[in-house]
């Protein structure tokens, strides 16, 4: 092939360009607004710390109940054969691409004090979580899990299946082939769809806001504070964005081998 067969079209070369200034360009308006000097002050007001720890509470727990939960829904839509699977999936799946608000709306219904569940919930346990750190759990996790469910499942259906089969043949029972023979053969898998999961947790604003309120030391997460002080406090909503953009570089860094397959 002639050298000119192998170079690259300019027409695609320019579009690529346009669309990495059209990512780049707000994060390089961004970090210019960033008060640099003040920016250690800034992220240790009240408000900034309070958001930040419990973003960090929050997205763990999130992150927690996304594996529990997640880890046996990917192996069965993985490893079982059963009528609508693909439904099932899609639905599993939906938070991924469902405006947040309306997931938000979702929960109110399904887990509010008049909701489906949560009338029930608030009658005979006196549990109520909306406007409350749980609602706020529920929220993160809702929108979070997919990305756990569809990483693991990847790495379910790409894992050779002979290593189970000969651990089956020696005798071990299901259970002890699951723990000793497919969670590590699935860790990195398994890491990269947590990692994703708390990153997306980490910046959930729409069905916590519409979910759980914004209520400062209570439900008011980071991005729930950053809306909130945009107006009022610029410098210190523009520092609790810069580190929401650096936890998600940090992920996206650690996970360039796992998850990108960039070498």
């Amino acid at each position: 092939m002639s050298r000119r067969g192998r170079r690259a079209p300019w027409l695609a070369l320019v579009l690529a360009l346009v669309g990495f200034l059209f990512i780049l360009l707000p994060l390089v308006g961004l970090l210019r607004e960033v008060p640099w000097r003040t920016l250690w002050d800034d992220l240790s007001a009240p408000e900034a710390t309070a958001a930040l720890r419990l973003s960090i509470e929050c997205s763990l727990c999130a992150t927690f109940f996304a594996v529990v939960l997640g880890v046996p829904m990917a192996w069965v839509l993985a490893r079982v054969e059963f009528p609508g699977r693909a439904l099932v999936r899609a639905l599993v799946l939906l938070p991924m691409v469902l405006p947040p608000v309306v997931g938000g709306v979702g929960l109110f219904y399904a887990f509010g004090r008049e909701g489906l569940v949560g009338r029930w919930l608030h009658d005979w346990f006196s549990v109520q979580l909306t406007f409350s750190k749980a609602g706020v759990v529920m929220a993160e996790t809702f929108v979070a899990m997919p990305f756990l469910v569809i990483t693991v499942e990847a790495a379910l259906r790409s894992m050779d299946r002979r290593y189970e089969d000969a651990a089956a043949t020696l005798g071990a029972r299901r259970l002890t082939v699951f723990r000793r023979v497919t969670l590590p053969l699935i860790a990195p898998g398994l890491a990269a769809g947590a990692a994703l999961a708390w990153a997306r947790a980490l910046g959930e604003f729409g069905a916590t806001i519409t979910f759980a309120g914004n209520i400062q030391g209570r439900t008011q997460t980071t991005p729930l504070a950053v809306y909130l002080l945009l107006d009022t406090k610029p410098d210190i909503a523009i520092g609790l964005s810069v580190v929401l953009l650096a936890s998600c570089v940090a992920v996206l860094a650690l996970l360039r081998d796992r998850w990108l397959g960039v070498g």
